[in-house]
């Protein structure tokens, strides 16, 4: 789960009952300074080790770690070496779940499972301990594999207040039932409308005439997926038998939400039965799969990655640790006669078959298998060796132009500058009277309403941090050369500020000429044209336009105090903006 993404780094508390219930339950004693020394290498950081507990960051590609359960799990083999079958054992069920045929446009992922027998603790504490975990692992699953309930929901239940078998049909808007939490029955539109839930959640549904629902043989509505489950269902400290559905619109996020949660479950001594379900395309299912994933690994990719080779006992014992298994070392008599992929085996090469868990939804390529041996082999003990490629670092035509730009701006007394490239459509246009020539790229989720946009200008950033240094002396003379976006392309442009007073058009023009002269224009070549001054952020006579060879590759001027007034700034500002993209283009490298 490599995300890029805001990337989410979910973090996981032990409190000290837990971890001596885990150790009752798994017989394994885990030591917090093993977990500080060693446990990182499997994709976690301990954060804090203290006489409370023990905080664990995970990483995002190890969704099979947001849980007490999944990760001592994970801990049981890395730490103690104990060999956990990469099969999850699961045994055949009797219930059964029948999914409407409506389902296909609206939620066509329906799958669920059944545990029974689940230790939740002996005492208040530890059950109260039990739910709340499983509560927290349902929403980190929610957060990261689900992509906040888009592509996947988890709804858990109390098996024992449930008449199987099951439906999954659809129902309009006016449909009601007693939501979870509530003490009355509401319609599915009050429920998008009022509930917390709903209303976190019904841009999932927006586009829907039909919604879906889970009912039991009595009519009675377990889940509102994926908004909210039924008020009947919930799991309380005598819940020892659970119902799981998990339903959205990718199977293999789906199908790792489930068999996490079975998991976690099955660690605290549940017993994992399957259901039967009769898809909306009529297909009979058996879920959940218990068994593991087998992957072909060349012995020739483990070589070329980790610089070792490694004996057939030695990837064993790695890959144990990471909780698979070496199935079979074989020589290929039915490859390809050439190598098409560069994880392909040919015929004559050695090959390693290894077993996986279902769950390790990360592993989705033989170089992730090797990544894992190379964790359970320990990254300190791989030779330490120098690259045998060796490659000289030749500039970017682009990198030149933009180096040159800096170097003439930096030369003209100007402080270079960062800023973010998120904006907002009042400071990229309306406040500087430029009109929106491109399609504007709309964040879907703005946090504030300062960074609802990604820049198409620079100008305007440049005079909110002139705003915000106001209180500073004069002069304040800025540049920055950065990253706007346009038509959802990326490209390139510069702009400067200056707060002084003596500087005006006749500054700006100055400072523009100086930079053209250094990129090697012709200066009798350029033109100057006149700009409107409702036509940019420019006092009347006092803006133009910069021409070469009839292509406008930017613009200059003094900025209009109604314009200053705008952003705070009460100086006067000579400004230009230039497309870094079209000076390239007009003016060649003299040094070519």
């Amino acid at each position: 789960m490599a995300w890029k993404l805001g990337d989410i780094m979910p973090t996981l508390k032990f409190n000290h009952n837990i971890l001596e219930y885990l150790h009752e339950i798994n017989g394994v004693n885990y030591d917090s300074k093993d977990w500080e020394k060693r446990m990182p290498s499997i994709g976690c950081v301990v954060e804090e080790n203290d006489e409370e507990g023990i905080e664990i960051e995970i990483f995002p590609d190890r969704t099979d770690l947001l849980s007490h359960e999944t990760i001592s799990r994970a801990a049981r083999a890395f730490l103690n070496s104990l060999n956990d079958s990469p099969n999850l054992e699961i045994k055949q069920g009797e219930i059964t779940l029948e999914v409407d045929k409506s389902l296909q446009n609206i939620r066509p992922v329906i799958l669920g499972a059944v545990v029974r027998g689940v230790d939740n603790g002996t005492n208040y504490s530890e059950k109260d301990d039990f739910i709340q975990s499983l509560m927290d692992h349902q929403e980190k699953l929610h957060l990261t594999l689900g992509r906040k309930r888009k592509f996947a929901s988890i709804g858990v239940h109390d098996l024992s207040l449930l008449t199987p078998p099951f439906k999954v049909i659809s129902v309009d808007k006016k449909y009601k039932f007693t939501p979870l939490a509530e003490k009355t029955e509401m319609s599915i539109e009050d429920i998008l409308k009022l509930h917390p839930k709903g209303k976190e959640y019904a841009h999932l549904m927006s586009e829907l005439k039909e919604y879906p629902v889970i009912i039991d043989a009595e009519d009675r509505v377990l889940s509102f997926p994926p908004i909210i489950n039924g008020d009947h269902t919930t799991v309380n400290e005598q819940t020892r038998d659970f119902f799981i559905d998990v339903t959205g619109w990718d199977e293999r996020s789906c199908e790792a939400c489930l068999l996490l949660i079975c998991l976690s479950l099955a660690e605290r001594g549940g017993v994992i039965e399957s259901i039967q379900i009769k898809n909306w395309n009529q297909e009979l299912l058996n879920v959940p799969r218990g068994d593991s994933k087998s992957h072909k690994v060349p012995d020739r990719l483990i070589k070329n990655i980790l610089g070792i080779e490694l004996s057939k006992t030695e990837i064993a014992n790695s890959i144990k640790k990471m909780g698979g298994e070496l199935i079979e070392t074989r020589t290929v008599t039915n490859g390809p006669d050439k190598i098409e992929k560069w994880a392909d085996c040919i015929v004559g090469e050695k090959e390693h078959i290894i077993s996986m868990p279902r769950w390790r939804n990360d592993i989705m390529h033989p170089v992730d298998i090797v990544e894992d041996i190379a964790i359970g082999y320990g990254y300190d003990n791989l030779p330490e060796q120098l690259s045998d490629v060796h490659l000289d670092a030749i500039p970017l035509p682009s990198s030149n132009l933009k180096r040159r730009i800096s170097s003439s701006l930096c030369a003209l007394g100007l402080q270079e500058t960062q800023s973010l490239t998120l904006s907002n459509k009042r400071d990229q246009f309306e406040r500087v009277r430029w009109i929106e020539e491109n399609k504007s790229t709309i964040i879907s989720n703005p946090i504030t309403k300062e960074h609802t946009m990604l820049r198409q200008y620079i100008l305007p950033s440049l005079l909110n941090l002139l705003a915000a240094n106001r209180h500073h002396e004069l002069p304040q003379r800025v540049h920055e050369l950065g990253d706007v976006v346009r038509d959802s392309e990326n490209k390139t442009r510069l702009s400067w500020a200056c707060a002084e007073v003596g500087g005006g058009f006749s500054a700006a023009k100055g400072i523009a000429s100086s930079l053209l002269r250094d990129l090697g224009a012709n200066l009798s070549e350029v033109k100057w044209q006149g700009i409107n001054h409702d036509e940019g952020p420019w006092i009347k006579g006092r803006g133009a336009r910069v021409i070469i060879d009839g292509i406008e590759v930017g613009q200059i001027g003094e900025i209009d105090p109604k314009v200053s007034f705008e952003f705070g700034l009460k100086v006067p500002i000579q400004a230009g903006e230039f497309d870094v993209d079209a000076l390239g283009r007009t003016i060649p490298d003299p040094l070519l």
